[in-house]
C-alpha cells in the first residue's frame, strides 16, 4: 500500500475527506445549455465570452487552473495578465460552434501534466505569449475559413516564436484534506527579461443572487494581516495566506449590470473590478470584504528564469505557513511516483508509463462540479426576470433532472458536462487508479435525479432525451471486474446489484421506447455516432418511414448478453437472479434472430459480408443503406463466453439453456456453437457464427477499408472512390471517406464519424476479438492484414489493433508523435484521430475516452500474444 492508496481507502470518512477538494471548477461556463435563458435556446450567444469576465454564474464556476469544494462553493483559481492584453486572462478563450469553422474550440495552449486521485498532488502548465493576445484574429480567420481547411490555432499565429511567452506552471499539493498548497511558477522562455501579473484569485460561488432572502446566508471574504479569512455558514472558515507582500484586492462576485445592460443605478462593486484595477488601471475602491478576492503579484522574471509563488488555503489559521511548504510539496510528488510505479508495475517503456501518466492527469483534472435543477432553470428564480416560456423546448420533459455531483466530463472546456456514453468509457482507465469513483459515476447515471422515471437515461446537457449507446451495463461489469482484481476477493457485489436493477428499467425502456415495430430491430436514432448515416438520425423521418439500425440492434443484443453475465454473478450468491439471467438470454436470442435474417428485414447481406442499416418504407419496402461503417462492425460487441463452472454453479439456469436451445434450434444456430464447446469446455454466445465473422474481419483487418495505421476507421477507405449515394425526393445524398475534419454540416459538423479513428469502439472491438480467442483460441486462424499473407490468431490480430491505437502517442522511429506531429514532451488527448495520417482532431483535451489508451498500455497479466505488442488484460478477468 502507497499514501496514495491509504487516503484513497480513507477518502469516504466523514474524518478524513481526501476528496473533498479536487480540480472541480469548470474550464468553461459560459455558452453552456445551464446558463442559456434566452427565447430561442441560442445558449453559445446569450452567454458569449465577452459577458464572462463581468456576468455571475447561475449554475457553477469557471477558471484557470482551479479547484475547489466538492459543492463548489470556495474556489481557487489563477488570473493573468502581461501587460497588453485587452482583458485580464481568468479563463481559457475558444470560439462558439458558429465561429469555428469546425465548431466550437478551445485556443489555448495548455496541458494537464500530473495529478493523483485523491488530488493530493496537482500540476498543470499554462502557455501564454508577451504579445497582446490575437482575440478578434483567430475569430475573423476561423470564421472566414471553409470547412475544407484547417483550423487557424493559437500557435499558428506566431505568439509563440522566439520563445516569446511564459510558460506558467500550477501545483497543488495538500498538507491536510482541507490544507491546500497553491504554487505558480512562471517560465520566461524570452531573451530578455519580461513582467507577468500573477493573480491568484479566491471566489464564493454566486448562491444568494437568486432566491428571494438568500443574501441573509451571503457568504463572506476578509482580508487579514497575513492574506484573507473566507467563511461561509455551510463550509466553515478558511484562510488564504499569501507569501510576500501581494496588493489584496475584493469585489463581489455580482453581474456588473452598468457594462452589460446599462444600468447606471447600481453603483457595484462588480465582478469584473480586477480587470478594471488591473488592466484599464482604475485604482480600485479600498475595501475590506467581498465575495471575490485576488491577490496581485506583478513579476519579473529574468530571461530564461522563473520566479514563484505560494498560497496556503486552510481551514485553520498558521503562524509559519511556510516553515513545511516546501517538504510537503517534495513528499506528495515522491507519494505521486510511488503510487504510479504500484499502477505502472510491468510497463518497461519510460515513454509508454509517461504517456499513461498523462492520460490519467488529464481524466484526474477533468472533474467537474456540475449542477443543473432543470426544473428550477426551466421556471426562472425568485429574485430574478421571468425568463421566456420554454414549456416545449429543450429538456423541458427532463424537470426531474437536478444534478449536484463531482462528474467526470469528456473535456472541460468543449464539453463541460456530462455525456453518458462517454463517461461509461471513463470508468474503465478510472478503475485503475480509483476503483470507488468509477463506480460512484456509473451509479449517480442511474439515480432518481438523472434517469428519467421511465427509465431513459440522459444523454448529455444539449439534448437529455437524445439516446446515446447503452454501454452502461458492459461499464459496470468491466469496472466490477478490474476492481475485484484489484481487491483480490468476491467483489464489490452491493455496485453490481444496484445499478443492475437500474439498468434493467433502462433496458425495458429501450425495448418499449426504440422497436417500434416489435420486431427486436431498433431504431436507436442519434446514438453519438453524429454524421455516420446519410440522414440526421436524431431528426423526425416521414410517417411510416423507419431506419432498422445495425448499430441500435447490435448495442441491445450486446446489453442483453451483458445484463445475462451480470445476473450470472450475481446468481452465484443468490439463486434467484438465474431466472432473470435467463430472460436476458432469450432476448439475446429473439434480436439475434431478427438481426441476422437474409432478406425480409434482416440486416445482414450475404453477398457483401456486411452489416447494414435498413430503411422501411411505407408499404412494406425495405432498402438497405449500403454504407460500409462502423455502424456493420458493431455487431462484433455483442459476444459472451460462459465458463463450464459457471453452468455447474448455476444449475436452473443451465437447465434452462438446454431446453430452450432443445426446443428452438434453429435459435441456438445463430448464436455460434452453443453445443460445440471451445478450449476447456467454454461455450460461446455471438451475433457472429465464426463463418460471419471472419467475413466482417475481412472488412475490419484490411488496410484498403477499415484498417488504418492507427486503428480501424469508422468508415471504409472504398467510399473515397466509390461514395454512397441515395436519392429520396428528387434529393441526392452522399456518405463519403474524410479521414479528417468533417466537410459536412450535418450533426453541427464538429465531429466526423466518415473516416476518422475513434478509440471507443476500437476498443470494444479490441475487447471483442479477445472473447473470442478465449472461446476459439489459437488453432483459429485470421489473416491480418488481409492481404499480407501473415496469418494470426484473434488474441494477435487484438494486440495488433493496440499496437496500432497506442502508437498515436508513442515516439516512433523518428522521435515523433503521429497525434500531435511531433516529438512533444506534453501530450494531448483528442476527441477521434485522422484515418490516414493519425493526427489528433476535435475537442484536443478529451482525456475522456481517449485515456482508454491508459488501459491499452496496462500489461496483461500471462504471456504476451504478439512479440513487443502492449496487451490489455483478457476481457473474460
Amino acid at each position: 500500500m502507497t499514501a496514495e492508496r491509504d487516503r484513497l481507502a480513507e477518502a469516504p470518512s466523514t474524518r478524513s475527506p481526501w476528496k473533498r477538494w479536487g480540480p472541480y471548477v469548470s474550464e468553461r461556463q459560459w455558452g453552456t445549455v445551464r446558463e442559456d435563458y434566452s427565447a430561442g435556446g441560442t445558449a453559445w450567444d446569450s452567454f458569449p465570452h465577452d459577458h464572462a469576465r463581468s456576468r455571475a454564474y447561475r449554475w457553477g464556476e469557471d477558471g484557470l487552473a482551479g479547484i475547489s469544494d466538492d459543492r463548489q462553493r470556495l474556489c481557487l483559481s489563477l488570473a493573468l495578465w502581461n501587460g497588453r492584453d485587452p482583458i485580464l486572462k481568468e479563463r481559457l478563450f475558444g470560439l462558439t460552434n458558429a465561429e469555428g469553422n469546425h465548431g466550437e474550440d478551445v485556443k489555448e495552449v495548455y496541458h494537464f501534466l500530473d495529478a493523483t486521485p485523491t488530488h493530493a498532488y496537482l500540476k498543470m502548465l499554462y502557455r501564454y505569449p508577451r504579445a497582446e493576445f490575437p482575440y478578434a484574429r483567430l475569430v475573423e480567420e476561423n470564421r472566414r475559413r471553409g470547412r475544407d481547411r484547417p483550423e487557424l490555432e493559437l500557435s499558428d499565429t506566431g505568439v509563440f516564436d522566439d520563445g516569446r511567452f511564459f510558460d506558467v506552471i500550477v501545483e497543488y499539493a495538500k498538507a491536510a484534506p482541507n490544507d491546500i498548497l497553491m504554487r505558480v511558477t512562471a517560465w520566461n522562455r524570452d531573451a530578455e527579461t519580461a513582467t507577468i501579473h500573477v493573480v491568484p484569485q479566491l471566489l464564493f460561488r454566486n448562491t444568494w443572487s437568486w432566491t428571494l432572502g438568500a443574501e441573509a446566508d451571503k457568504p463572506s471574504i476578509e482580508r487579514s494581516n497575513d492574506g484573507l479569512d473566507a467563511r461561509h455558514p455551510g463550509l466553515g472558515p478558511f484562510h488564504l495566506s499569501c507569501e510576500g507582500r501581494p496588493r489584496l484586492l475584493l469585489t463581489e462576485n455580482e453581474t456588473n449590470v452598468r457594462r452589460l445592460y446599462g444600468v447606471t443605478a447600481v453603483e457595484g462593486p462588480f465582478k469584473d473590478a480586477f480587470h478594471e484595477a488591473i488592466v484599464e488601471g482604475r485604482e480600485p475602491a479600498d475595501r475590506s470584504s467581498g465575495t471575490k478576492a485576488a491577490a496581485w503579484y506583478p513579476l519579473e522574471v529574468p530571461a530564461g528564469g522563473s520566479r514563484s509563488i505560494r498560497l496556503r488555503l486552510a481551514d485553520r489559521r498558521s503562524s509559519e505557513p511556510w516553515q513545511d511548504f516546501d517538504r510537503v510539496f517534495t513528499r506528495r510528488i515522491e507519494e505521486a511516483d510511488a503510487f504510479f510505479e504500484e499502477v505502472q508495475r510491468g510497463i518497461a517503456d519510460p515513454d509508454a508509463r509517461r504517456v499513461q501518466r498523462q492520460a490519467f492527469a488529464g481524466l484526474i483534472w477533468s472533474k467537474q462540479y456540475y449542477r443543473y435543477d432543470v426544473r428550477a432553470w426551466l421556471a426562472g428564480d425568485p429574485a430574478q426576470p421571468r425568463p421566456p416560456d420554454r414549456s416545449h423546448g429543450r429538456n423541458a420533459e427532463w424537470t426531474h433532472l437536478n444534478a449536484a455531483e463531482v462528474l467526470s466530463v469528456p473535456d472541460a472546456w468543449e464539453f463541460p458536462w456530462f455525456a453518458a456514453w462517454d463517461l461509461a468509457f471513463h470508468c474503465i482507465p478510472l478503475a485503475l487508479v480509483d476503483p470507488e469513483f468509477a463506480k460512484e459515476q456509473l451509479v449517480a447515471l442511474t439515480r432518481e435525479w438523472y434517469m428519467h422515471p421511465n427509465g431513459q437515461l440522459p444523454a448529455y446537457e444539449w439534448a437529455f432525451g437524445d439516446a446515446n449507446p447503452p454501454v452502461h451495463a458492459w461499464a459496470a461489469w468491466r469496472v466490477f471486474q478490474i476492481d475485484r482484481k484489484s481487491r483480490g476477493d468476491a467483489g464489490d457485489l452491493p455496485f453490481l446489484e444496484r445499478v443492475f436493477h437500474k439498468l434493467m428499467l433502462n433496458f425495458t425502456w429501450w425495448v418499449n421506447r426504440k422497436d417500434a415495430e416489435g420486431r427486436n430491430l431498433f431504431q436507436g436514432g442519434f446514438l453519438g455516432l453524429d454524421n455516420i448515416g446519410v440522414f440526421d438520425r436524431s431528426a423526425p423521418l416521414p410517417p411510416g418511414t423507419l431506419i432498422h439500425q445495425a448499430d441500435g440492434t447490435s448495442w441491445m443484443a450486446m446489453y442483453s448478453l451483458s445484463l445475462m453475465r451480470i445476473a450470472l454473478e450475481l446468481a452465484r450468491s443468490n439463486p434467484v437472479y438465474q431466472d432473470v439471467a435467463t430472460k436476458f438470454f432469450e432476448h439475446f436470442l429473439q434480436i439475434a434472430e431478427a438481426m441476422s435474417r437474409m432478406g425480409e428485414g434482416g440486416l445482414w447481406d450475404e453477398a457483401d459480408g456486411f452489416f447494414y442499416d435498413v430503411l422501411s418504407l411505407p408499404g412494406g419496402r425495405q432498402v438497405p443503406l449500403k454504407v460500409r461503417s462502423m455502424v456493420g462492425l458493431i455487431p462484433l460487441f455483442a459476444v459472451e463466453v460462459i465458463e463450464p463452472d459457471l453452468l455447474d454453479a448455476l444449475p436452473d439456469f443451465a437447465k434452462r439453456l438446454r431446453w430452450y436451445l432443445d426446443h428452438r434450434p434453429d435459435l441456438a444456430a445463430l448464436v455460434s456453437r452453443w453445443h460445440v464447446p471451445g478450449r476447456g469446455e467454454r461455450r460461446l454466445l455471438s451475433l457472429l457464427r465464426g463463418h460471419r465473422m471472419k467475413r466482417l474481419l475481412l472488412r475490419a483487418l484490411d488496410e484498403s477499408e477499415f484498417l488504418s495505421p492507427f486503428g480501424v476507421r469508422s468508415l471504409s477507405k472504398a467510399h473515397a472512390a466509390r461514395p454512397f449515394t441515395l436519392e429520396v425526393d428528387g434529393g441526392r445524398m452522399e456518405v463519403a471517406y474524410e479521414p479528417g475534419p468533417s466537410t459536412s454540416s450535418l450533426f453541427g459538423g464538429n465531429s466526423n464519424w466518415r473516416g476518422p479513428v475513434w478509440f471507443p469502439v476500437n476498443y470494444l472491438l479490441i475487447e471483442s476479438l479477445q472473447r473470442f480467442h478465449h472461446y476459439y483460441g489459437d488453432d483459429f486462424l485470421i489473416e491480418c492484414p488481409v492481404g499480407s499473407g501473415r496469418t494470426v490468431t484473434i488474441a494477435e490480430a487484438a494486440a495488433e489493433l493496440t499496437r496500432r491505437l497506442t502508437s498515436l502517442f508513442l515516439l516512433d522511429e523518428k522521435g515523433e508523435r503521429p497525434a500531435l506531429g511531433g516529438p512533444a514532451e506534453h501530450l494531448l488527448f483528442h476527441e477521434y484521430f485522422d484515418g490516414d495520417s493519425g493526427r489528433g482532431l476535435g475537442a484536443s483535451h478529451q482525456t475522456g475516452w481517449t485515456a482508454l489508451v491508459a488501459k491499452l498500455l496496462q500489461p496483461r497479466r500471462g504471456p504476451r500474444v504478439a512479440a513487443g505488442a502492449p496487451l490489455l488484460d483478457p476481457a473474460t478477468t
